[in-house]
């Protein structure tokens, strides 16, 4: 087997946006239903987490819940946003320090829930990477999700038709016994193994609030990427590692999952939905200068599920000051909501495809169009 590089072309075709609603459509959950699973008790473990008590402590004292009708994501990180950015205490109980602490556990079972909540998976994303190996494998997609549904569908492609370029620096790049075989990655920026007659491309997935697999280690400020494993300790907050060996085939054995370059404990890489966003975050910040290049180069922009919160306005700068005059947007999103319309309108004309993404993807000729540029 040969070692080659395999390029980008010099533009992209189609950048295509994913939100909520595609994961949606092959089973993550959506937001608004986060919430009722870390409080509503229907998780043994989170029930007895003394983090998610805690955390429901808090948002009981603070927020009225009635009818299930919960608070949304924002308003409650914007509620601890508000007392950490003015150092402020809430009373005797509710320190800076504490509030911060309740903030860094909500994002933790936030990361729990989107992995363990109860999902039905529904093939879409393996739909919709055959349709990129059939019709055009130069794209980019940026994604807003934090799972890993769109990752795992992609493991048919490789090695022959695609790999997968994160566009960050991974340690698991550097192939040592520390981080272990299992999570050893390819860096596609560098010669990868080519098998005979196969014709693989890079395809950039920018995930531009973080990802379950991504553990970023503050002391050497780099990231472990774990493509199959996102379990958190609710104890702890910690990551879980399971040993895996012929010795240990039912994975007992678990351990902490520390930095194996400097044994810091790693840190969730996940950007929390709220209106004080921290995009200076190293890694976020060249994911953005990623996108930044992919929007300015491309020929289409595709926009699939993703609602454009007004908690994403970091989002619509990128785009205000990246895209380039006339460049087609297509938004495919099911809710034929006229505010949505006109949010995506400041952005430039529009095509609007009032459909699903389960929908879109069971229409091959739609599909093809949409990840072509003609």
């Amino acid at each position: 087997m040969n070692e080659k590089f395999i390029e980008y072309e010099p533009v992209r075709d189609v950048v295509l946006v994913l939100g909520a609603g595609a994961s949606y459509a092959d089973g993550a959950p959506l937001k608004k239903g986060l919430l009722p699973y870390i409080l509503g008790g229907s998780d043994p473990a989170l029930a007895a987490s003394e983090i998610a008590q805690g955390v429901s402590r808090f948002i009981l004292e603070n927020f009225r819940i009635e009818s299930g009708a919960y608070p949304s994501l924002e308003s409650v990180f914007g509620y601890l946003d508000y007392f950490i950015e003015h150092q402020e205490s809430l009373g005797g109980i509710y320190s800076t320090s504490r509030i911060q602490e309740i903030k860094e556990s909500l994002i933790k079972l936030i990361h729990y829930a989107i992995g363990h909540k109860p999902r039905a998976y529904a093939g879409v994303y393996h739909q919709f990477w055959e349709t990129v190996r059939q019709s055009n494998r130069n794209i980019s997609i940026l994604t807003l999700n934090y799972d890993t549904l769109l990752d795992e569908a992609f493991n048919f492609l490789y090695p022959d038709f695609a790999y997968i370029d994160y566009c960050v620096h991974l340690m698991n790049f550097d192939y040592t016994d520390e981080i272990g075989w299992a999570n050893w990655w390819r860096d596609v920026r560098k010669p990868v193994p080519v098998k005979p007659g196969a014709d693989p491309r890079p395809v950039k997935i920018i995930k531009l609030h973080g990802s379950l697999n991504w553990k970023f280690c503050n002391c050497c400020n780099q990231v472990l990427l774990t493509p199959w494993n996102t379990d958190i300790d609710l104890k702890t907050g910690g990551f879980l590692r399971y040993e895996n060996s012929d010795s240990n085939p039912d994975r007992s054995r678990v351990y902490e999952y520390l930095c194996p370059l400097d044994k810091t404990r790693f840190q969730t890489l996940i950007v929390p939905p709220t209106h004080l966003k921290n995009t200076r975050h190293p890694v976020i910040v060249q994911l953005m200068e990623e996108a930044a290049r992919e929007i300015r180069k491309c020929r289409k922009v595709v926009f699939i599920g993703y609602s454009f919160s007004d908690a994403d306005v970091h989002i619509k700068a990128l785009f205000k000051k990246n895209l380039r005059p006339g460049t087609p947007l297509i938004v495919v999103n099911s809710q034929d909501d006229p505010a949505l319309k006109q949010a995506y309108a400041s952005l430039g004309k529009i095509e609007y495809i009032p459909l699903a993404f389960e929908e879109v993807v069971t229409d091959a000729g739609l599909m093809r169009r949409l990840c072509r540029h003609e």
